[in-house]
């Protein structure tokens, strides 16, 4: 019989290499989350974003919001893939990851299996769902193409609901803090560490 791993507390999270893929709707906090968790880590760690990724195209960019079609599909898919080898080669390295995207339940052979083909099977997915009320609020204090309507945020946060049953870990964070986000973030890795979820 294997020997259980030894347990990992929240603190023993923060001294080990892993990756994160912190899943969310538009407005979770999922970028503010990851860069705050990143930058207060004990061993190296990069924030690595879809969006930040996606914008660097320039000439040609295919923005979803003025009508989703095969050029932005592809643009995502092609965001997701680079995102997916950095991660790669910050872990070959002894860097940790974190990075942020808003993967919904029902696509799972694009969402989570995508990611695992690009950043490999040690992958720990987490979701940030806070409330409806709460991500609309965020939502309308962003500015540019980064902002949706609120049809489009309350479309993305009830399929975002799909996850619970899942069986990955959430962190409803509408009463916490970016801080306190990130200490709920800590803890839920420290139990991924000795028992990670089934996906």
């Amino acid at each position: 019989m294997p020997t259980p791993p030894p347990a990992v507390d929240a603190s023993g999270a923060a001294d080990v290499t892993l990756a994160v893929l912190l899943i969310g709707p538009a407005g979770a906090g999922k970028t503010s989350v990851a860069k705050f968790w990143a930058d207060r880590r004990r061993v190296p760690t990069a924030h690595i974003s879809l969006d930040d990724v996606r914008e660097w195209v320039r000439s040609g960019f295919a923005d979803p919001q003025t009508g989703w079609n095969d050029n932005s599909e592809a643009q995502y898919r092609l965001a997701r893939r680079t995102c997916g080898f950095a991660a790669r080669n910050f872990l070959a390295n002894g860097i940790s990851c974190i990075l942020d995207d808003a993967v919904f339940p029902d696509r799972p052979v694009i969402g989570l299996g995508g990611w695992k083909r690009h950043v490999g099977p040690g992958l720990l997915p987490v979701v940030l769902l806070p409330g409806l009320e709460v991500v609309l609020e965020r939502n309308a204090q962003r500015s540019g193409n980064r902002r949706l309507s609120d049809e489009e945020v309350a479309g993305i946060h009830g399929r975002m609901a799909g996850w619970y049953g899942s069986g990955l870990p959430i962190i409803d964070n509408s009463q916490l803090d970016v801080s306190a986000t990130a200490q709920a973030l800590d803890e839920v890795l420290a139990r991924a560490l000795t028992s990670p979820p089934q996906w």
